[in-house]
């Protein structure tokens, strides 16, 4: 198995430990502050992204090119994407299933402060134009049901995947142009 592969694996059961042992320790309002997960999810993506392409090309002997480093790294966050991304939807199901019906309470509360409202209630309708023809019920339900479909698990992971990759090559290209203009700037350490 590649360095840079057994990297990202290592950094996903890392991020792991540190989500399962916030879901343990922390109780009460502050489980739902999500703050400190997603803080630690983007550092541990970058640190897997870093660490596996600096002993990728530590362990190097020929010279390569961005090109060639950029895919190397993604090769480290993309084990990490996956792994975490699919342990988020177990979480979210299995583990904690809490979290989202906490988080659909907190937005119906939300929904019906604006609908007893009559100024926010024109803002939506302003808003929306399928609104301007509904009832308060009407758009109740209707933004209800949107609420349900992206508090579901699925939907979870498949934002968190989209974001978590888009998020891995960006960080690739500038780890990458990091390590190539600062880090690595001679000949492979191997090559004579």
């Amino acid at each position: 198995m590649r360095v840079t592969v057994k990297v990202g694996l290592l950094f996903a059961a890392l991020w792991i430990g540190v989500k399962m042992v916030y879901y343990s320790t922390v109780t009460g309002a502050a489980r739902y502050e999500l703050t400190l997960p997603i803080l630690s999810n983007i550092l541990f993506l970058l640190l897997a992204i870093s660490i596996g392409l600096y002993l990728h090309k530590r362990k190097e002997t020929e010279e390569s090119n961005a090109l060639s480093d950029i895919k190397n790294a993604l090769s480290a966050g993309v084990p990490y994407i996956v792994v975490v991304s699919v342990f988020m939807y177990f979480y979210y199901s299995k583990i904690d299933p809490e979290f989202n019906r906490h988080q659909r309470a907190e937005t119906a509360m939300q929904l019906e402060k604006m609908l007893n409202n009559p100024d926010d209630l024109e803002k939506m309708r302003e808003s929306n134009s399928e609104f301007e023809v509904m009832s308060v019920d009407e758009i109740r339900e209707s933004i209800i049901s949107n609420q349900e479909a992206m508090y579901s698990p699925q939907a979870v992971t498949t934002i968190s995947l989209l974001g978590l990759l888009l998020l891995a090559t960006f960080n690739s290209i500038f780890v990458t142009i990091v390590f190539r203009k600062l880090v690595f700037r001679g000949p492979p350490p191997g090559r004579k």
